[in-house]
């Protein structure tokens, strides 16, 4: 199947669920893609830039830094390289105004609404964003403001589920539930939480499918201990073997030591 365009995405409003996973690796876009994910994004970096090659039947999203453009000029020039380097939408977690610039340019872009990790000083810190009708309220006014700079799709963080859903209902982007229940458009998950690569603090609403850590675990100390054989064979000499040796044909051999003995 080709990859889904934003019209294609936009067509699927209220039509089924969008799955949408977050990867840092080139072998976690390949599998995503080869499982049949809908929608992949990475960061917008020099050593990610080639992703959107590797998933051609795929949704493939770059996602700009927060805090690296001073101006929505220099967000617009980093955005239209992201699309330069094949992908189909852009995320921006910058204001409606640098939002609009982005859009007015025919970038599609994804805003950030609810929590939005760079800003969550202003929320008192990591934490959900409209669990009271004033908050709950806010989160809706930046999602009509994004809306009305273009943004075609909004993520939105740790919002409760019953909000997300309302604020769905009522807006024309799509939404992408980071723990925000089941009611936005398409559901949203890091690799890294769903693999099971983080130690310690797991996101409440990450769901870990497998324990990639624990397997890395295990990887490293299968490593110490090739290491130490190797050290092993080296000190009583049992490596290199003489199947790893290069041979010479005994003749060349004694000429060679005959030039050594003159």
């Amino acid at each position: 199947m080709p990859a889904l365009t934003v019209k294609h995405l936009q067509e699927l409003k209220g039509v089924r669920q969008i799955a949408f996973v977050q990867v840092a690796r080139e072998e976690e876009a390949i599998a995503a893609s080869e499982a049949g994910m809908d929608m992949i994004g990475t960061g917008f970096r020099p050593e990610t830039q080639h992703f959107a090659s590797l998933v051609p039947n795929s949704h493939f999203q770059f996602g700009l830094a927060w805090g690296k453009h001073a101006s929505a000029e220099a967000a617009l020039a980093e955005a239209m390289q992201a699309m330069e380097a094949g992908a189909q939408s852009v995320y921006c977690g910058m204001s409606p105004h640098i939002v609009e610039v982005l859009a007015r340019e025919g970038v599609p872009v994804i805003a950030h609404v609810g929590l939005v990790p760079p800003k969550a000083t202003w929320v008192g810190g990591m934490r959900a964003v409209g669990r009271t009708a004033k908050q709950a309220e806010q989160v809706y006014r930046d999602s009509k403001a994004f809306e009305s700079a273009g943004a075609f799709a909004l993520e939105m963080e740790v919002v409760p589920a019953q909000v997300a859903t309302e604020i769905t209902r009522r807006i024309t982007p799509l939404t992408l539930s980071l723990g925000s229940g089941t009611g936005c458009d398409a559901t949203y998950l890091f690799s890294a939480d769903l693999l099971g690569e983080n130690r310690g603090h797991i996101p409440r609403h990450a769901k870990v499918y497998r324990n990639f850590a624990e397997e890395r675990d295990r990887l490293q100390q299968e490593r110490i201990a090739a290491y130490r054989e190797y050290i092993t064979d080296v000190g009583n000499t049992a490596y290199p073997a003489e199947a790893h040796d290069v041979s010479m044909d005994s003749g060349e051999f004694e000429q060679f030591l005959a030039v050594l003995d003159r």
